[in-house]
């Protein structure tokens, strides 16, 4: 069972500067079903929401996600499981598709949305400046691995990769981190080349793009199974995996039951998408707090969070 901690009641107030997207107009669709039930809704914008605005009538949650797809790719995994929550409590949930990293950025520590499925930094985050708590989890520990070509024995050791290229997402993703993390000083961390999904990153390396790489190792092992192509230079420590976040509009209650709802066998079908894109294997596991404390600090030298 997932432990629930108190609830605030006030969200953060969010006071905008000055801030100027251009954007397509945000789409809103619902629909219903054949039992006459109403379908959940979801919506794309690259425009920050009204602190608060959505929960007015004391019905609404906001589901989120990083905007790591388009809209209609973020619809397919995480629509179904806004649905199936919907069911669940009783209470619409709306999946929102923040459209930039910026626009999630910005929402998130602002406490915007209610339930967040996201990286395991951002869940340590969530939880402790904004009250979360962390329902529901991808079993099993996650590492990070830095490797370099297997032909390439220029390198023994993580500071040697000072000053070269290495092929990873863009900050604040969690790989990323974890290697910059290893060099204290700003000036002696390796270049980012910035490249979107696993599989590129891999293959940037062994095509010579880049001299290093950051991966999970469970991804490095479908890539490289026999270790013929890349050699770990740096595993990191283990740490939890993604995760189910619920902030302090959601009702106590609510939570105990979106963290029964994700992990019970009835989520098989509605989670399916998801679970398929993360190999999360058969279902989510019980999630507590406990197991992302001190996670956050891979943020600590990231702006917007602290």
């Amino acid at each position: 069972m997932a432990r629930i901690k108190g609830c605030r009641s006030a969200p953060a107030i969010l006071l905008l500067l000055s801030i100027s997207i251009a954007a397509a107009d945000p789409i809103n669709e619902s629909s219903t079903d054949n039992q006459g039930l109403k379908k959940v809704s979801y919506q794309t914008t690259d425009v920050l929401p009204t602190p608060g605005a959505a929960l007015s009538a004391g019905d609404t949650y906001i589901f989120s996600a990083p905007p790591r797809e388009t809209a209609e790719a973020g619809q397919q995994k995480y629509g179904p499981v806004a649905e199936y929550l919907t069911k669940v409590l009783g209470k619409e949930v709306v999946y929102q598709h923040p459209g930039t990293w910026g626009v999630y950025r910005t929402a998130m520590t602002s406490g915007e949305y209610d339930i967040v499925f996201d990286g395991p930094h951002f869940n340590s985050y969530r939880m402790e400046k904004l009250n979360h708590n962390i329902l529901a989890k991808i079993p099993g520990e996650f590492f990070f691995v830095v490797i370099v070509r297997k032909d390439d024995d220029r390198f023994t050791q993580v500071s040697e990769l000072a000053g070269r290229t290495f092929c990873a997402h863009a900050p604040p993703n969690l790989g990323t981190l974890t290697l910059l993390g290893q060099f204290s000083n700003p000036s002696r961390q390796p270049v980012i080349r910035n490249t979107k999904g696993w599989k590129n990153i891999y293959q940037g390396l062994i095509q010579g793009k880049c001299q290093s790489a950051a991966v999970p190792l469970a991804n490095l092992k479908k890539y490289d199974p026999t270790g013929a192509h890349a050699r770990v230079l740096f595993k990191a420590n283990a740490l939890p995996n993604q995760a189910f976040s619920a902030g302090p509009r959601v009702t106590p209650e609510d939570q105990r039951k979106i963290a029964e709802a994700l992990t019970a066998a009835d989520a098989a079908l509605p989670t399916e998408n998801l679970r398929k894109t993360y190999a999360v294997g058969d279902a989510f596991a019980m999630a507590t707090n406990d197991e992302y404390v001190g996670v956050s600090n891979f943020l600590a030298n990231e702006w917007g969070y602290y």
